[in-house]
């Protein structure tokens, strides 16, 4: 998910993150400068349901309007699917180790 706060923002006519921090603050939101810069700069790392509710009073939006689904990014994070070639030598791998009657170690007395 991409956060689209900025953009919010400025579709409301706010392009400073001082004015927006400042109408969050008279709504009852009060935030530091680092956090507000995180949340300007589109890398929240967290935000409370609470926070959202004020964000998304302020700017007349809904969490869906700040939020920007990326099923690309998603579908980039999956591991690759072996081929039929690989997943064959891992199971011959696997055989190997499991073979019965393979010399082990006694456990410790």
């Amino acid at each position: 998910m991409r956060w689209n706060m900025r953009m919010k923002a400025a579709e409301a006519g706010i392009w400073k993150s001082t004015q927006l921090r400042r109408m969050f603050a008279e709504a009852g939101l009060e935030i530091s400068a680092g956090k507000m810069s995180g949340w300007w700069a589109g890398t929240p790392t967290t935000i409370r349901l609470e926070d959202l509710d004020v964000i998304c009073f302020v700017l007349n939006c809904t969490p869906a309007d700040l939020l920007i689904c990326e099923p690309e990014a998603v579908a980039a994070r999956r591991p690759a699917k072996k081929t039929a070639t690989q997943a064959g030598s891992q199971a011959a791998k696997t055989a190997r180790r499991a073979a019965p009657g393979r010399s082990r170690s006694k456990p410790p007395a």
